[in-house]
C-alpha cells in the first residue's frame, strides 16, 4: 500500500482529493493532510512522522510548491510526486515539468486518472523506495532469565538518557506477556502498545501525543493489559521502529527475554542489545543459550552482557562470570534492592543521587558521550571501581556514539 500526504491551501480541494483516494483504500492511504505549504520545520516533523512513498502537492501557488518539492529532495531519496491542479493546461504542466513532477491530476479528479498516476508512481516506488534518514538509535533489553532486572534497568537507563541535555527518548514495553512499566509507573494511560501497531498507517504526532505518557521528559509507551492471545507480525514491528528512528534520538524497547520473531525484528533494527545476568548459575547458563541463538543469527556483534545485581555475597565475580560467558561483561550494576523498592513503591525512577542511580547517569553519558544535566550525586563514578561490588578492571567496555 502506498502511503501518500496531500499538501495544498486550499482545503477544499484537499478533501475533494482525498475523498476521491478513498475509493482506492487497498492500494493507497492518505496519512495526513498538510493545510498551505508548510514550512522546513513543519515539513521536516511531516516526512519523519509519516514517511510518505507519495506526496500529491497542489501547483496553484507553483513557486512555493517548487520550494516544497526541493526541500523534500534535499530531506528523502526515493518519494516520488503527483501534482494537483484546477486545470491541467499547457502553463501548468510545463510548471509542474520543470520541478521534476512526471504526473499530473486535475479536478474533478477522475478514478481512472488516478488510478494511472498512482500506477506510474507505484512502480518508481518499487524500484526505489524512499530512504528516509534516521536520527535515533535502539537499545534493546533482553533478560536471560525472568527476573534478571531487565527492565529495571531499561526504566532507569531511559530515565538517565532523558536528563541528557537535547535528547529526546522514548521507553517501550514490548514485553506483550507480563509487561510491567505500566505499573511501575503507575501510568493511567490506556493506550498501548497495540494500538499504535493497528494505526500505523494513519499514523501522526498528533496521534502519536495520545498514546504515549511523559514522565520527566521521558515519553513512554506500555504494553497494556495481559492479552495471550495477542498476535505481532515482524513488518509490523518494523515499520514502528522506522517511526521510532525517525523521531527519538534514543529508544529503549524492554522484551519479555522469549525470543518471538517481532523480538527477534527488534533486535535486528537495534544498534545494541543489552543482554542482562545475574551472578546464578542457571541465569548464566541461560546467558550462554542465548548468546549461542543470537549468533545463529548473526547478531552477537550486537550483543553487550549487562551484569546485574552484583554484592559482596555474590557467589561469582564479574572476572568470573566474563570466564564462564567466554565474552565481556560491558558493565555491572549493584544490587540495591532499597532504593529500587523505594522507587517502585513510589511509581517513580531510581534516585539519581544514590550510587546505582550514579552508575545509570554514568552509563548514559558513556552510549551518547554527551554530560548529564542534572548530576545527581557528587561523586565520581571512578571512585565507585575500587568498591569489590564493581565492575572490575577491563570489563566495563562502552561503544561510543556512532
Amino acid at each position: 500500500m502506498l502511503r501518500t500526504v496531500i499538501i495544498g491551501s486550499d482545503a477544499r480541494q484537499a478533501q475533494q482529493l482525498e475523498k476521491a483516494l478513498s475509493a482506492l483504500a487497498n492500494d493507497v492511504s492518505v496519512s495526513r493532510i498538510v493545510p498551505g505549504y508548510p514550512d522546513e520545520g513543519e515539513l521536516i516533523r511531516t516526512l519523519r512522522t509519516n514517511a510518505p512513498d507519495v506526496i500529491f502537492i497542489s501547483f496553484e501557488k507553483g513557486d512555493l510548491a517548487v520550494k516544497v518539492v526541493e526541500r523534500v529532495n534535499q530531506e528523502v531519496e526515493g518519494v516520488q510526486y503527483i501534482a494537483y491542479h484546477r486545470h491541467c493546461d499547457a502553463a501548468t504542466l510545463r510548471e509542474v515539468m520543470r520541478a521534476g513532477v512526471r504526473e499530473v491530476v486535475s479536478e474533478p479528479f477522475e478514478l481512472s486518472a488516478l488510478v494511472e498516476s498512482l500506477r506510474s508512481v507505484k512502480a518508481l516506488v518499487e524500484q526505489k523506495p524512499p530512504t528516509y534518514s534516521t536520527k535515533g538509535r535502539i537499545y534493546s533489553f533482553l533478560p536471560a532469565k525472568a527476573g534478571s532486572g531487565a527492565t529495571t534497568l531499561a526504566l532507569n537507563l531511559s530515565a538517565a538518557l532523558a536528563r541528557v541535555a537535547n535528547t529526546k527518548v522514548l521507553l517501550s514495553d514490548l514485553d506483550l506477556s507480563s509487561g510491567i512499566l505500566r505499573f511501575l509507573l503507575k501510568i493511567r494511560n490506556e493506550h498501548a502498545i497495540m494500538e499504535v501497531l493497528e494505526h500505523m498507517h494513519e499514523l501522526d504526532e498528533n496521534l502519536w501525543e495520545q498514546l504515549v505518557t511523559t514522565v520527566a521528559k521521558l515519553d513512554v509507551l506500555h504494553s497494556g493489559p495481559l492479552n495471550p492471545n495477542v498476535h505481532v507480525e515482524p513488518a509490523q514491528v518494523h515499520d514502528l521502529a522506522q517511526f521510532w528512528l525517525r523521531n527519538y534520538d534514543v529508544v529503549c524497547v524492554d522484551l519479555s527475554g522469549n525470543l518471538e520473531r517481532y523480538s527477534l525484528e527488534i533486535l535486528r533494527d537495534s544498534q545494541q542489545v543489552f543482554l542482562v545476568c545475574t551472578p546464578e548459575v542457571p541465569s548464566l547458563h541461560l546467558t550462554r543459550e542465548k548468546l549461542a541463538f543470537l549468533k545463529n543469527l548473526e547478531l552477537d556483534g550486537r550483543v553487550s552482557v549487562v551484569l546485574n545485581r552484583i554484592s559482596k555475597q555474590s557467589l561469582l565475580t564479574p572476572q568470573q562470570v566474563q570466564d564462564v560467558l567466554g565474552v565481556p561483561v560491558m558493565y555491572s550494576f549493584i544490587n540495591d534492592y532499597q532504593v529500587v523498592n523505594t522507587a517502585t513503591r513510589a511509581g517513580e525512577f531510581v534516585d539519581p543521587k544514590s550510587k546505582l542511580g550514579a552508575q545509570f547517569a554514568d552509563l548514559a553519558a558513556s552510549l551518547l558521550n554527551r554530560p548529564i544535566v542534572e548530576t545527581g550525586s557528587k561523586r565520581k563514578f571512578l571512585e565507585f571501581l575500587s568498591a569489590p561490588t564493581q565492575t572490575l578492571a577491563g570489563s566495563r567496555t562502552v561503544p561510543s556514539s556512532r
